[in-house]
């Protein structure tokens, strides 16, 4: 990052090292602090999350918890969790005079991160360590979490969103979307079927993770068995389903999320079994009658959220998401709804094959 002296920086978790950028991240600036052992310094986007202080309690009592499940269950916590170095005033990150705030982690050795999933056993190595989140924050005390991104997932607020912009029209791009805007006014009961549940108590409020790409769990280099979950800038409170569907709407993806040839674009029954194995390994014994109906319509849900984002930005003239290219949300959402339209068509056969592992598990 341009403009900060980040040596200096890192004398204030007392660490002196060579620093390179490192990954390829969206939301914060990220380096390799070069040493023995290496860290991960981090600038946190404060444009999304404004109070970096309920970020980083978030993520240092989620990972205090973790840390204390791996010790009981013999693992390894130095590499299984995401360790929070605190600065020499015993914070967890540290704030520059200008109001940047920077954190660091230990770096987590012989692992790596994918952005492209083209192994089913990835993906299920995936699964299981989403799941054994999941699993070790079960008893998690809610009370604690804050929310740090407001109505994150509540799909009824998004539809409002999209309504809003629709009635608006604000870059006249309406006449260009007709077939768009019809497919999610024609599916708004999907809205709040989660919500509801949620507000009902059929579907208990567990500890989401709420970014469960591929690319957020460390796999070992060699076994390509899931290591460690990292990215928890988003752990808020929420339904296990949102993890689930949306790990499926971005695993079982067959194209490109902006392919523009949609023949491309096909929700993959293999990855389905495979990640829906790993995740269900790890949590089947914790899951509501409720959360097990909804599973394969989590995934539907989530599909249809991140479509209706896209069109939603897409007719505010493309205020939220980077485009590089004309149309380039029109062009996202469109592989969201083929996505939506392939799920629906075997929907049946995905809820059979989901009801047999769970009775082979």
């Amino acid at each position: 990052m341009m403009g900060y002296n980040l040596n200096e920086i890192l004398r204030n978790f007392k660490v002196e090292a060579d620093i390179a950028s490192y990954g390829n991240g969206h939301i914060n600036d990220t380096y390799i602090v070069e040493m023995n052992p290496k860290y991960i310094l981090q600038r946190i986007n404060t444009d999304i999350f404004s109070d970096p202080f309920d970020v980083m309690e978030n993520i240092s009592n989620v990972t205090t918890h973790i840390r204390k499940k791996t010790i009981e269950n013999g693992g390894n916590p130095d590499r299984e969790v995401l360790t929070v170095i605190h600065t020499i005033n015993d914070e967890t990150f540290y704030k520059c005079e200008d109001g940047s705030c920077f954190r660091l982690y230990k770096f987590i050795d012989k692992a790596i991160s994918y952005d492209i999933v083209d192994d089913p056993k990835k993906l299920k190595s995936a699964g299981v360590a989403f799941g054994k989140f999941q699993k070790y924050l079960s008893d998690f005390p809610m009370e604690k979490l804050h929310e740090t991104i407001k109505d994150f997932h509540n799909t009824p607020v998004r539809f409002e969103a999209f309504k809003k912009a629709l009635s608006d029209d604000k870059a006249s791009r309406a006449k260009d979307a007709c077939d768009e805007i019809k497919f999610v006014l024609d599916r708004a009961h999907y809205c709040d079927v989660v919500v509801n549940e949620i507000k009902s108590g059929n579907i208990p409020l567990r500890v989401t993770h709420n970014d469960t790409k591929l690319n957020n769990v460390m796999l070992d280099a060699k076994t390509n068995e899931g290591v460690c979950v990292i990215d928890l800038d988003t752990v808020m409170p929420g339904s296990l389903l949102y993890d689930y569907g949306d790990a499926l709407r971005f695993g079982a993806n067959t194209g490109a999320e902006d392919e523009a040839d949609l023949s491309k674009v096909n929700f993959s029954d293999e990855m389905f079994e495979a990640f829906t194995e790993g995740f269900l390994s790890q949590v089947k014994d914790t899951l509501t009658e409720k959360e097990k109906e909804n599973l394969v319509f989590s995934i539907k849900l989530m599909t249809f959220e991140c479509g209706m984002r896209f069109l939603t930005d897409y007719l505010n003239g493309d205020t939220y998401f980077k485009v590089h290219k004309k149309d380039h949300n029109l062009l996202r959402c469109r592989t969201q709804f083929k996505l939506i339209s392939d799920i629906e068509s075997k929907e049946e056969k995905l809820n059979k094959k989901l009801n047999e592992i769970i009775q082979n598990l």
